[in-house]
């Protein structure tokens, strides 16, 4: 869902170039394609080399395949440099890499995978926005930066995936504010459940997950395809959205976080269900 009253002009993205991190299956994926068929000429950045390779060779001769681990920030600023280099220009920068936690509570978890999870979610999108931003500017440009509804909804066993969204949300808020002098539009896209391989690995590969999984009631527990995340995105690539979301249900709570965030975070801790979902993640951990 786009809000059209935080959109600005059209964007057509014919004839421009866009950077994806995380695309070598996914939403990123899907999202390639769509822009590819819209006329755009595409890089695909993916720490999966064969597969980033074989997502841009399917695309044809207006896509990219980058290898970069969007952790390494030197390895990010190459490919920002190679996209110039190939297509001459730089319009549209995605930060859409992202992966989950292992579930477990912050009490248990290993150390290692909550600074995996934050490496990757917050300071991958930083390092995947920061080169980008004077080619962005310089065409006067957008930003979308991929947040997720686990932004504003609790999760037990799952809590540094939700941090990790929560601040994208705040650093993609921060850009829209400093680049608009500069005429740069900034979107920040939030997601309720997508089917992808992240999704199966989480909530269906995985009892506890199904169960956490579980704890979302009708319709926030709807799921959505990669392929229509990824036209969402677009449309809001092209409205110059300052937000966009799906499925639509999420968006109340969205609005109304504030106070309903107080009224859920009580019913949950409250919940023997719930007290005993968290007993069982800490004693697997």
């Amino acid at each position: 869902m786009r809000l059209p009253f935080l959109g600005g002009a059209t964007f057509d993205v014919a004839g421009r170039t866009v950077l994806i991190t995380g695309a070598a299956q996914g939403i990123g994926r899907a999202l390639a394609q769509t822009l590819v068929g819209r006329g755009a000429s595409v890089a695909l950045v993916d720490v999966d080399a064969d597969a980033v390779k074989a997502a841009a060779t399917e695309l044809g001769p207006t896509a990219l395949a980058l290898v970069a681990d969007v952790r390494d920030r030197a390895a990010m600023r190459a490919a920002t440099a190679d996209t110039v280099d190939e297509f001459g220009r730089l319009d549209v920068v995605v930060a859409n890499a992202g992966v989950t936690p292992i579930p477990a509570t912050l009490r248990t978890m290993d150390e290692s995978d909550f600074d995996r999870v934050i490496d990757i979610n917050l300071t991958g999108t930083f390092n995947t926005v920061r080169p980008a931003l004077p080619h962005i500017v310089e065409r006067k440009g957008h930003v979308v930066v991929v947040s997720s509804a686990a932004a504003f909804a609790p999760g037990p066993g799952g809590a540094a995936y939700m941090i990790s969204k929560a601040a994208v949300e705040q650093l993609g808020r921060s850009l829209r504010i400093e680049l608009a002098g500069h005429g740069v539009t900034v979107g920040v896209a939030y997601f309720g459940v997508v089917e992808t391989a992240m999704t199966h690995d989480m909530l269906d590969d995985d009892d506890l997950g199904r169960e956490v999984g579980n704890l979302l009631p009708w319709p926030l527990n709807r799921r959505i395809t990669a392929e229509h995340a990824a036209g969402v995105i677009a449309d809001g690539i092209a409205g110059r959205a300052a937000r966009t979301m799906s499925p639509i249900a999420w968006e109340p709570y969205s609005l109304l976080r504030g106070a309903a965030n107080i009224v859920i975070d009580h019913r949950l801790a409250g919940d023997r269900s719930v007290r005993d979902l968290v007993a069982r993640i800490e004693n697997r951990s």
